[in-house]
């Protein structure tokens, strides 16, 4: 996926970077500051003497998974702010919290919402902070065209397929109903967000996994082409892949907390119905720092540039809904 990933994002950033250009509100590529890993601590912004151009640091940590939106949201709000440094490090959900709670970062950066422990942490040490959803995040489990006896498969199902120390070798083991046919099973290395997501919502547990499985690290497409060639293959990538593959493998229904199943798709993505495996991606300002112009633009460039930035980064955007939701939490934490 990473491959595949970053060359849609250098596009992105040029298309974008000629557009600002063009409206004489940035510079180019060439000139713009990269996002950096960083553990400094954050530090004032301003405007320039003539109150035209920002200035400042912006700090981000946390979600791996939301890594891959926040670094290219982060260079292009760079090339049009070339004043702003936006520096980006990946700790992972619960340690974004963590340092955020800290009062070391301005923004975390997460794949859930912030839990119970986490917030009573934040108010012990006065950091208000704000909840805006950037994106949807949706993974699919996905079969040969030609496996012709599973349409909907329960999480139980999966979770005896994929779990760590799962012995089936054979759909049959599964579910008495399919065929003596051998399982073959393809999905990400443990460096992938993917591979932490799935892990943890089917298998309870992030890296908790079978070791009866065709690790492809981070090239998804060979997942895709893994499940294409070989009727009993099943495998687990992000859904934009899924969607892309033009018909060469079929995606899962999944039967959610309801009882329902339910397909992946876009729209059951965002409206909530696919889970466990569709959810909202978030980041976390501190309130105070959204005091700053520089952390106030950058919040506004994420809701203006949201689309484009979460289908470039194979994300699924925001509903007007969730945009609507998430710049009233904005408003309401600067009115105080």
């Amino acid at each position: 996926m990473k491959s595949k990933h970053w060359t849609r994002i250098v596009a992105l950033s040029s298309v974008l970077a000629i557009g600002l250009a063009a409206c004489g509100g940035g510079e180019t590529a060439d000139t713009a500051q990269p996002a950096t890993e960083t553990n400094d601590s954050t530090s004032e912004g301003s405007t320039d003497a003539a109150g035209s151009e920002l200035t400042g640091e912006i700090v981000i940590d946390g979600s791996s998974t939301v890594t891959p939106h926040t670094i290219p949201a982060a260079e292009l709000f760079q090339e049009a702010e070339p004043g702003v440094q936006v520096a980006v490090a990946t700790s992972g959900t619960g340690g974004g919290f963590e340092k955020f709670c800290n009062d070391e970062t301005d923004i975390s950066m997460a794949s859930r919402r912030i839990t119970d422990d986490e917030i009573a942490a934040c108010e012990a040490a006065g950091v208000e902070w704000v909840e805006i959803g950037i994106a949807n995040d949706g993974l699919a489990v996905a079969v040969n065209p030609d496996n012709d006896w599973v349409e909907c498969i329960t999480v139980d199902e999966l979770t005896a397929i994929w779990q760590s120390g799962s012995d089936v070798t054979n759909w049959s083991q599964v579910n008495g109903a399919w065929p003596d046919q051998e399982i073959v099973l393809y999905g990400p290395g443990s460096d992938s967000g993917t591979f932490d997501y799935f892990t943890d919502a089917i298998n309870g547990e992030e890296g908790n996994i079978t070791a009866n499985y065709n690790d492809i690290g981070e090239d998804d497409n060979a997942a895709i082409d893994g499940v294409a060639s070989d009727v009993g293959a099943m495998n687990f990538v992000p859904l934009s892949f899924i969607l892309e593959s033009e018909g060469a493998v079929r995606p899962l229904e999944v039967e959610n907390a309801d009882g329902e199943c339910v397909a992946p798709s876009e729209e059951t993505v965002q409206d909530g119905s696919y889970n466990p495996l569709g959810r909202q991606l978030f980041i976390y300002p501190k309130a105070s720092s959204l005091e700053r112009p520089e952390v106030g633009a950058f919040i506004e460039f994420y809701f203006e540039n949201q689309e484009m930035i979460a289908r470039e980064a194979l994300f699924i955007p925001l509903t007007d809904e969730q945009v609507s939701e998430a710049r009233a939490n904005v408003a309401a934490a600067i009115a105080g």
